[in-house]
């Protein structure tokens, strides 16, 4: 049996930033383990009041309960006979005013070829060899899970100020940042959802593939990755939409959690070469794209001299009885997504496209407002280009260009053609995000995407989400 102390010093662990499985038959003992020095992070005395549940009277205290609790939560899902133990604290992490990395996690240790593993030569994290192993394999004194939390969010003036964790057990974080939902997500990297493997560079680490290796498939020509070259797996992480998992128990859980897939499909007389169906990133406001489709003509919003259209003011009389009654064709940038819904609603318009600006992949619209009553939607900039070509050839006043927004009830929502799961593979490359998560384009968002949604729930499995099938599939 090996294992690679280097593991305990290099950055394994993986970042969660802001911006069909069957019952487990008994429980896992999961302990937190306090590696705060006194009066800092788990040892922090600052008072607090009780919040959601969490009756905790120092802040400190607090934050130890909200671990404890989502340890709980994998406790009761996951079976071993060997306690795990995740050594936490919380430090100052790399945040700004307007950003900033939430927490990190990862296994401490990495082991292959240990007493029952079921493959020899491949690299399993210390508590799941440990559960195969049925005995220990890590020292007493140290963990299997390390996890480091940001001690400093929403404290201070350049970290986020106003949008610090919410303490509570409830699950009713508001516009806090609910700090079980993102452990739950943390936990879970620690106990194996993550790739040990190089994702810039496609090298197996010391030349010996991960478990989640196995089960990772470039969905192009369906070759697993444990069958690639270092190029060709570094190819497939930045391949967008290129890339899924391929497990018994994810690929069966499926059809049971994601939901059909958002679709904005343009037609009509004028369309011509841009006629088809788009991608889409869907908005965190306005009405979710649902069975009754909207639809109308497409009418872009140009108040910029290069012709584009910003909608980051209220619309100009011209451009609001263009869009009256229509859809609402308007640019990236300058402003946030939600003001300029706000602006093409209040000019009439009943939904809205937003064309990216830059080259990439298909991303969602952030934003929260309520009054909102219209739907939105983002493309990339490459389909923006192909639709505008055939809108300059209409009058200002009708396209002819007719604008659906829907679903396809053909397709799962991050899902590929096989009905697998997609991984996280934007084209460029991002450290500690690509390829051990989920993809964004999900619905319902699921617990390991990159980033957090508001939405998320503290569910770990089926019906609501495939974090704990995955886990299945490697070996738990």
């Amino acid at each position: 049996m090996n294992a690679i102390e280097s593991l305990r010093r290099i950055a394994v662990a993986l970042a969660f930033t802001l911006a069909g499985a069957g019952a487990a038959q008994a429980a896992a003992a999961i302990t937190i383990v306090n590696q705060n020095a006194p009066g800092e992070g788990f040892n922090d005395p600052t008072p607090a009041r009780p919040v959601g549940g969490n009756r905790g009277r120092t802040l400190g205290e607090q934050r130890l309960i909200a671990f404890q609790h989502a340890a709980n939560i994998w406790g009761r899902t996951l079976t071993s006979n060997v306690p795990i133990r995740i050594g936490a604290s919380f430090v100052p992490l790399a945040c700004t005013a307007s950003g900033a990395v939430l927490g990190s996690a990862g296994a401490y240790e990495i082991w292959t070829d240990f007493p029952n593993a079921p493959r020899a030569n491949t690299w399993y994290p210390a508590a799941l060899a440990s559960k195969l192993a049925r005995t220990d394999l890590t020292a007493p004194a140290d963990p299997h899970i390390i996890a480091r939390f940001n001690s400093r969010l929403g404290l201070f003036p350049d970290c986020l100020p106003g949008s610090g964790f919410y303490l509570g057990l409830d699950n009713r974080a508001g516009d806090q940042i609910d700090l079980v939902t993102v452990l739950l997500h943390e936990m879970a990297h620690g106990l194996g959802f993550q790739t040990f493997t190089d994702d810039e560079s496609g090298q197996l680490f010391f030349g010996i593939p991960s478990v989640w290796d196995y089960h990772l498939v470039d969905n192009r020509n369906n070759t697993p990755w444990v069958a690639m070259t270092d190029a060709q797996r570094a190819a497939s992480a930045i391949t967008w939409r290129g890339l899924s998992w391929d497990g018994p128990n994810v690929n069966a859980a499926v059809p049971r959690v994601l939901g059909p897939r958002s679709n904005l499909n343009i037609g009509g007389a004028n369309a011509g070469r841009a006629a088809g169906d788009y991608y889409v990133g869907d908005a965190s406001f306005g009405p979710p794209l649902g069975r009754r489709a909207v639809s109308g003509q497409l009418m872009p919003v140009v108040d910029q001299t290069n012709g584009t259209g910003l909608a980051c003011v209220p619309l100009s009389a011209s451009n609001a009885r263009a869009v009256r009654n229509n859809i609402a064709l308007v640019d990236r940038g300058t402003c946030d997504f939600v003001t300029k819904a706000r602006n093409v609603q209040a000019a009439g318009a009943i939904g809205m496209v937003v064309v990216d600006n830059v080259p990439g992949d298909v991303v969602g619209l952030s934003g929260n407002d309520p009054s909102i009553r219209i739907p939105a939607v983002r493309i990339t900039q490459a389909d923006g280009n192909t639709i505008r070509a055939v809108l300059k050839k209409c009058s200002c006043n009708t396209s002819g260009v007719i604008a659906t927004l829907g679903i396809d009830r053909t397709r799962l929502a991050g899902a590929d053609d096989r009905r697998r799961i997609l991984m996280y593979t934007p084209s460029t490359n991002v450290p500690g995000s690509s390829v051990s998560h989920y993809t964004t384009e999900a619905k319902p968002n699921q617990l390991m995407e990159p980033s957090i949604n508001s939405d998320l729930q503290h569910v770990v499995r089926p019906p609501r989400d495939l974090t704990f099938p995955l886990l299945r599939d490697i070996g738990w």
